[in-house]
């Protein structure tokens, strides 16, 4: 018998919808399809978190645990890396004078020690000549204050005409010793704080000379142990690079040193023809502090003979001062880049900037290493790094031939 028109394909005759979906022959209106299901079966799995994704999760917090403890450990061995900045750079810097010997059959420990010899001798010579200037100078200058103070005063009044009053300063001085009495009293009462400080730079001096002696004696051995390492074409960029940081950290003592050797063999000239005592002290301290202390040292290092020469006189403190700031502007535009010319090309803003840079790093030894280890980057960049061809324009055209009128001062 054929269907009624009431009931649904597939559904036994005499049989309604409902009956045919119950025992699950056929489906209702209200039932889903199988092609729907099939969707929702997939939207549910679409729902259900990936397999990789716990993974991903434990990885992420692992990397940045691992972060953190290398932040922590970086801090508490700070100290200690500084200390091997230190000695690689006192490595660098006597190498050159190392392997020079060494080229001439010297053994590289002996060289080395030599060199160290040498150094020491040089600082120890530096800090007993100064030590005993400043000893013996400044009993003179707290002592005889007063009277240069109105030797100063009457020689202003008389040469500019000015009216300043003793009697003001001097009911000032008063309150100015008091205080400089209570600070140097608090500083000797701290003799616990001030040893194991002395103690902990004495300790940390041993250790930096220890590892320089090492790198520089042992500096064969330890670069063929850190080529070993790597394959043949990082090995040469490896040598060539610390063949650079050799050059101009070398390159950069080497002639710091002979600059402070011309500026203390002039200063004593002038200093020995004016009369002012300790010239020869006076002239050590001015060529050291001026060529090693960056920025700064030049006003350091002149300050100190200036007020030296006021026990003689104002106007041969006067001269003195106008002989410091003559000499440093014949150093910077005549000596200087001649002699520094092939050991630290680099621009004054550059150096300034790379020199407060290493003091907010790393304090005044940061100061220190500041210039060398900007030269050395300098010499990297000017090696490795590839450079084009400038496109002509009015922001890029260079200066006049005549537009310096000190440049006839800098021709080789």
């Amino acid at each position: 018998m054929p269907p009624t028109s009431g009931s649904a394909p597939g559904a036994a005759p005499g049989e309604t919808p409902a009956d045919a979906s119950a025992d699950g022959s056929a489906y209702g209106p209200a039932d889903v399809p199988p092609d729907d299901r099939a969707a929702q079966a997939a939207l549910g799995g679409a729902h259900r978190m990936p397999p990789w994704l716990p993974k991903a999760f434990v990885l992420a917090g692992a990397v940045v645990l691992a972060f953190m403890a290398g932040l922590w450990l970086l801090q508490r061995l700070r100290e200690l890396l500084l200390l091997l900045l230190i000695s690689l750079f006192l490595a660098f810097a006597i190498e050159p004078a190392v392997n020079w010997l060494a080229r001439r059959g010297w053994r590289r420990g002996l060289a080395t020690g030599v060199m160290f010899l040498v150094i020491g001798v040089l600082l120890l010579g530096f800090l007993g000549g100064i030590g005993s200037l400043l000893a013996t100078q400044t009993t003179n200058l707290i002592d005889g204050f007063p009277g240069y103070v109105r030797s100063l005063i009457g020689w202003v009044n008389d040469t500019f005409g000015t009216n300043l009053s003793q009697e003001t300063l001097f009911e000032r001085l008063p309150t100015v010793s008091d205080a400089l009495t209570r600070h140097l009293s608090s500083i000797a009462g701290n003799v616990v704080g001030i040893g194991t400080t002395a103690f902990g730079v004495i300790f940390n001096a041993l250790g930096v000379l220890l590892f320089a002696f090492y790198l520089s004696a042992e500096g064969p051995r330890f670069r063929r142990t850190v080529c070993s390492l790597l394959p043949p074409h990082r090995q040469q960029q490896v040598l060539r690079a610390w063949e650079i940081a050799v050059d101009k950290t070398g390159g950069y003592i080497y002639s710091r040193g002979l600059l402070a050797l011309l500026s203390g063999i002039a200063h004593y000239a002038a200093m020995a023809g004016l009369g002012v005592p300790y010239a020869a002290t006076l002239a050590l301290w001015v060529g050291v502090v001026s060529q090693f202390i960056p920025a700064v040292g030049t006003y350091l290092a002149g300050a100190v003979p200036v007020l030296i020469a006021l026990t003689k006189g104002p106007s041969t403190a006067l001269w003195i001062l106008l002989f410091v700031l003559a000499y440093q502007q014949l150093e910077n535009y005549l000596l200087q880049p001649r002699i520094t010319a092939r050991t630290l090309d680099m621009h004054p803003a550059v150096a300034f900037g790379l020199i407060l840079a290493g003091a907010a790093v790393a304090g005044p030894i940061g100061v220190l290493l500041a210039i060398p280890f900007g030269a050395t980057l300098q010499a990297f960049a000017t090696a490795y790094v590839r450079r084009y061809d400038v496109e002509e324009h009015p922001l890029t055209e260079p200066d006049a031939p005549g537009a310096r009128w000190w440049r006839w001062l800098r021709r080789d």
